[in-house]
C-alpha cells in the first residue's frame, strides 16, 4: 500500500472513532437527561415557562417577611454509570454535606426555618419511593411534619467532570411547585458541590421578586 492511501486509510479511522465518540457521548447524556425528568416530570408539569437540560428556572418565591416552613425529605444522587463506577462513600458523604449546608444557608437568610424529620420518618422515606416520582408522597410528608413547603435536591452526576445539582420546592396546601432551577458545575470535588449549591441558593432561590 503506497503513502498517501495508508494516511487516508488512517484519517478515515480516526474520523470513526471520532464520530463514535460523539454518539456515545450523546447517548449518555439523552439517558441521563431522560432518567432526571422522570423524577421531576410531575413537578414540572406545575410551573410554567421552564427550560429543561441544567438550566430550569421559575421565578423565586417572593419575600412578605413570614419565616416559611420547610420538610427536607429527600436527597437524592443519580449516578448516570453506577454500573461502571459505583458511588463512593466520598459522593455519599457530599449529598450530606449539601443537605446541611442547603439548611444552614435558608435559615441563616431569617426566610426559612425546617421542620425535624425523625430517625424513624427518614428511614422510611428512605426505603420508599425516590421524592419526586412518588405521585405527590413529598407533600404528604410536608404535611406530616407541619411544613408549608416541600423541598428535595438532586445531584445528577453525567461524569467525573460534568454534574447538575437540582433543588425543587413546592406549596403543602396547593401541592405545586414553588421553585425549580438546575445548575451545572464542573468537577465532582467537595468544593465544587458546595459552590454550585451555594451559588443557586444565592442567586435564585432567595432573590425575591
Amino acid at each position: 500500500m503506497t503513502g498517501p492511501k495508508v494516511e487516508s486509510a488512517r484519517e478515515v479511522a480516526a474520523e470513526f472513532h471520532c464520530r463514535r465518540s460523539r454518539s456515545n457521548r450523546d447517548a449518555l447524556f439523552a439517558r441521563g437527561r431522560a432518567r432526571l425528568a422522570t423524577l421531576g416530570v410531575a413537578a414540572l408539569l406545575a410551573l410554567t415557562s421552564i427550560t429543561i437540560g441544567g438550566r430550569s428556572t421559575a421565578a423565586a418565591p417572593a419575600h412578605d417577611g413570614s419565616i416559611t416552613s420547610v420538610a427536607l425529605p429527600g436527597v437524592q444522587f443519580l449516578n448516570d454509570h453506577e454500573d461502571l463506577e459505583p458511588t463512593t462513600d466520598a459522593e455519599r458523604a457530599r449529598l450530606a454535606a449539601i443537605k446541611e449546608l442547603f439548611r444552614s444557608e435558608l435559615e441563616a437568610s431569617g426566610r426559612y426555618k425546617f421542620a425535624p424529620i425523625s430517625v424513624d420518618a427518614a428511614a422510611k422515606i428512605a426505603a420508599g419511593p425516590e421524592i419526586g416520582s412518588c405521585g405527590g408522597c413529598e407533600f404528604d410528608y410536608g404535611k406530616q411534619f407541619g411544613a408549608d413547603d416541600a423541598a428535595w435536591i438532586v445531584v445528577q452526576k453525567v461524569s467525573d467532570l460534568i454534574l447538575n445539582i437540582n433543588v425543587y420546592m413546592g406549596d403543602v396546601v396547593t401541592r405545586k411547585l414553588v421553585f425549580v432551577h438546575s445548575i451545572d458545575i464542573r468537577g465532582n470535588t467537595n468544593e465544587s458541590w458546595a459552590h454550585g449549591l451555594t451559588y443557586l441558593v444565592k442567586n435564585y432561590l432567595l432573590t425575591s421578586q
